[in-house]
């Protein structure tokens, strides 16, 4: 199969917007036709490799284009405009609504893409052309070289730093991280190490998070217009039987959340805790129904925490009086997740008190009681 589209001068386009756009068509069905033919199991390491590396420069190079296209449609469908939005005249809600039809792609991909082309390509209201306000990242999309994903880590990073940090600085960050994610060398990376290397993602967003805390290192002040981190939980949409929940918390709640979730997700819910012998003594009363004798010692089902008496009403987390954790050589069940045992058992006259109580973990515990 070949292209039939009338020949160019290199670098050149057809003029025509139609012409454009069959093009395309036909370079989309001449891959399709090339890579169905491909049986990637049957090549040569060396032959797969590079036909990787061709695939990732290719979709880098597609991936830019869309950014571009989603940021056009995503501007002709404003609904500012009225009647004229693409949006209302396609019976859409939103430019996001409108795109997800058109490209039948997801809301979050949609305000993904429209996100970065806020900062990265290239408008023009009333016909008259505003540049990027990243104009390196910009550069990087278009010419294939730096990947969607580079290209939002290192805006993120240099939206955090605006009004921060001088703008002379601000573009030093701009052309460093993305020569650290295109693998080129500039002024800024010159002799650093990696220079020239291409920085994956994840090395990446280490080498944003190193160049902010340089620039900023006091972060945000609570009384500035960002404000201090505050947790927040999101149920999503019921699929297949459960619904997702995004969570951020901040690292307080984080402590409390593990004790919490320790209680439940350990190897026995069921965690015994000491009561009061006074308690025992009464175990025939109608208000001690439901509660169980484990080891000599009555627990409450489900719960983790101590009872009253000699101990703390707080969820146990391990004591440097007590186990730091199963008491059997070699287990690492941590004690928030053992279990309370007698060592002299309650009913041969030991007493229900911390000197007379040791954490063995769920299985050890009916290890010992086998003997």
């Amino acid at each position: 199969m070949t292209l039939t589209a009338p020949p160019a001068a290199a670098g050149s386009m057809p003029e025509c917007e139609g012409s454009r756009v069959a093009v395309i068509a036909q370079a989309g069905a001449l891959l399709a036709s090339v890579l169905d033919g491909v049986r990637f199991g049957q090549l040569h390491d060396s032959e797969a490799v590079a036909e990787l590396a061709a695939l990732e420069g290719l979709g880098r190079k597609v991936d830019g284009a869309r950014v571009r296209a989603t940021t056009d449609i995503g501007a002709r469908a404003e609904t500012d405009l009225g009647n004229g939005s693409l949006a209302y005249k396609n019976g859409c809600r939103n430019r996001v609504e409108f795109i997800t039809q058109l490209a039948g792609i997801s809301g979050r991909e949609a305000k993904r893409r429209l996100k970065l082309g806020e900062t990265t390509v290239e408008r023009t209201p009333l016909g008259l052309p505003v540049p990027a306000r990243y104009p390196v990242i910009a550069d990087g999309l278009i010419s294939g070289d730096l990947g969607v994903e580079s290209a939002e880590i290192i805006a993120t990073t240099l939206t955090a730093l605006q009004g921060r940090v001088g703008q002379d600085d601000l573009d030093r960050v701009e052309r460093a991280l993305v020569a650290s994610a295109t693998g080129a060398i500039t002024p800024e990376t010159a002799g650093l190490p990696g220079a020239g290397i291409r920085f994956a993602p994840d090395m990446l967003r280490a080498q944003a998070m190193e160049w902010q805390g340089r620039l900023d290192p006091d972060g945000t002040a609570p009384g500035d217009d960002a404000v201090e981190a505050k947790s927040t939980l999101t149920f999503g949409l019921l699929r297949n039987g459960l619904y997702p929940l995004r969570v951020d918390v901040t690292p307080e709640l984080r402590g409390i959340m593990d004790t919490l979730f320790d209680t439940f997700l350990s190897a026995r819910s069921r965690t015994p805790i000491f009561v009061p012998t006074e308690l025992l003594e009464s175990r025939n009363k109608p208000e001690l129904d439901g509660i169980d004798s484990i080891d000599g010692v009555e627990s409450i089902p489900g719960s983790a925490a101590f009872g009253t008496g000699p101990f703390s009403a707080a969820p146990f987390t391990g004591d440097t009086r007590f186990d730091g954790g199963c008491i059997i050589p070699g287990c690492t069940i941590p004690a928030r997740w053992t279990e309370v045992h007698h060592v002299l058992p309650w009913h041969e006259g030991g007493l229900t008190n911390i000197d007379n109580g040791t954490l063995p973990g769920p299985s050890h515990h009916h290890v010992i009681h086998r003997g």
